[in-house]
């Protein structure tokens, strides 16, 4: 029996379980850097002399660089060599988290989070790809499970573990402690990990450099993620900078999607939205990503705002649905190997717009066990739904285009947790001034129900030492503070609610998909 580190002839790969966990190291970092530092923000701005508003660019500007480089991981495989290019990418994101982790000031650590972010992009579609290449088709669930498992956990235990390292340690350690994963994965990839024979590469010189589909795709994805990270902090299109930034987004993308379609080497082959199950599976995976980030940003949201919880409590709300993840993940990638893929997105898609709208059902009085059992809810639909999507979009994608299509799919699901967190904050915000504005009418001192209130709580007041005018102002302040209470559980509960419904209509595009039908040992792929 060959071992775990000696090279097959066809493929050119060495067992794929030892390729999986070379690859995914790197990997999970990479997305976890892409929310641990979100809790960390007071203390870097404390520490750098910086406001809040200024540290959030330590997170846009590692978003920019990272979406403007993963649809270009194809392109740029074929240019390198995958695995030379791989290598690269852990290098850079290696390097430049440690150089975050000296950064002097708010500045320099913002410039090296933009090399971080463009070195981390090329990680999780080249990981893909080579996890879709190593394993067989009959197992290609738990491929896509493998990789499910970093792209899924990571978002969901990064404020955890940030809050945690940053409350013990110091913020600088959420960067360095890549540097011995990064370290590792290296190693292993530099040992195990081969160009397969059918991955042309072609010569520098060679190479027509598309610097018009580049600098349109630059500019439309940069500002596209500027704006979605910066828009509820600045008003939205209240802002001149929102406004322009829009502007600029939609003529980018708008000029590099007609661009690279005409292109006859285009830097992202687009021509792969012709393949139906590819296109819609794009399109679920973006309202995945919504869903997904969205409701992971949200939650702990509430659960210390509004029953009051700190943050590692608020971080083991979601840590048993992590590891119910886990749990399932492989059991889901086995049972694709019997059930077609289109059915099981769609129980998984059921399963979450219910987890959802059960949330939505929440009140002031939830108990612990009650958060914590929504999340597991919501983390076993989570299960059924990413790795049966990536399967369906994989099934008629040649091997020579697996870098390429990797490279869009997560752009989308990146881009859709963007969008997914954009939407939640602003109807949060917006939500609960409406919800305000609607429930002032009820404070009125001609209604019976706010005078009998009034009246209870300031003869508590009083029964406490107040003397009549300080009680009678107390008790009007604790009716205002109920009522922005009330009207905050509102508007999370319409966040909620709003997420179940987007879901909900993805799941008739699933009857568009031509079938893909599971595919066991022994049978031909095509």
């Amino acid at each position: 029996m060959a071992g775990p580190f000696q090279r097959d002839q066809e493929t050119g790969a060495v067992n794929p379980w030892v390729i999986a966990v070379s690859v995914m190291l790197a990997t999970f970092m990479e997305v976890l850097d892409g929310s641990v530092a979100n809790v960390s923000l007071p203390h870097i701005a404390g520490n750098l002399s910086s406001t809040i508003d200024e540290s959030t660019w330590v997170l846009t500007s590692y978003l920019v660089s990272n979406a403007i480089v993963l649809p270009l991981t194809g392109w740029l495989s074929m240019l390198f060599g995958r695995k030379r290019f791989y290598m690269s990418c852990v290098v850079i994101f290696t390097v430049s988290s440690f150089l975050c982790g000296l950064a002097p000031s708010l500045g320099a650590l913002v410039f090296f989070r933009v090399l971080q972010g463009a070195g981390g992009g090329g990680l999780q579609p080249v990981s893909q790809a080579i996890l879709v290449e190593s394993f067989p088709r009959s197992k290609q669930g738990m491929a896509q499970a493998v990789y499910a498992m970093g792209v899924i956990l990571a978002p969901i235990v990064g404020p955890t573990l940030g809050g945690w390292i940053t409350d013990n340690y110091s913020w600088r350690w959420i960067f360095l402690i890549n540097i011995p994963v990064g370290i590792l994965s290296l190693t292993l990839t530099s040992l195990l990990i081969f160009d397969p024979p059918y991955l042309v590469r072609k010569k520098i010189s060679e190479v027509r450099i598309d610097y018009i589909g580049l600098g349109l795709l630059s500019v439309g994805l940069g500002f596209l993620q500027v704006v979605l990270d910066r828009g509820q902090t600045m008003d939205w299109f209240g802002s001149k900078f929102i406004v322009w930034g829009t502007v600029a987004a939609v003529a980018g993308l708008t000029g590099a999607v007609v661009w690279e379609w005409r292109s006859k080497e285009p830097m992202v082959d687009l021509h792969l939205m012709k393949d139906r199950n590819f296109a819609l599976s794009t399109v679920t995976l973006f309202a995945l990503g919504m869903v997904l980030y969205g409701s992971t940003a949200l939650l702990p949201i509430f659960v210390q705002t509004m029953l009051g919880y700190d943050a590692t409590t608020a971080g083991l709300v979601l840590s048993p649905g992590a590891i119910l993840v886990l749990i399932l993940l492989p059991l889901v990638g086995r049972l694709l190997g019997h059930i077609e893929a289109r059915w099981m997105v769609m129980f998984g898609g059921l399963a979450l717009t219910a987890s959802l709208f059960h949330m939505a059902g929440f009140n002031l009085e939830i108990s612990f066990v009650t958060a914590v059992w929504a999340r597991t809810y919501q983390a076993f639909a989570f299960a059924f739904l990413f790795v049966p999507i990536n399967v369906m979009a994989f099934y008629f994608v040649t091997r020579e285009k697996v870098n390429n299509a990797s490279g869009i799919l997560n752009l989308s699901r990146n881009m859709g947790g963007s969008v997914g967190i954009s939407v939640v904050t602003t109807i949060l915000s917006r939500g609960v001034q409406a919800h305000q504005a609607s429930l002032v009418g009820d404070m009125n001192p001609l209604a019976a129900a706010y005078q009998r209130m009034v009246r209870g709580a300031t003869g508590y007041f009083l029964s406490r030492g107040s003397d009549p005018v300080q009680a009678a102002t107390q008790a009007r302040g604790l009716a205002y503070g109920l009522l922005q209470r009330h009207a905050a559980m509102l508007a999370f509960t319409d966040d909620f609610r709003i997420l179940g419904i987007l879901f909900l209509f993805v799941i008739p595009l699933l009857f568009f998909m031509k079938k893909a039908r599971p595919h066991r040992p022994g049978v031909p792929a095509h």
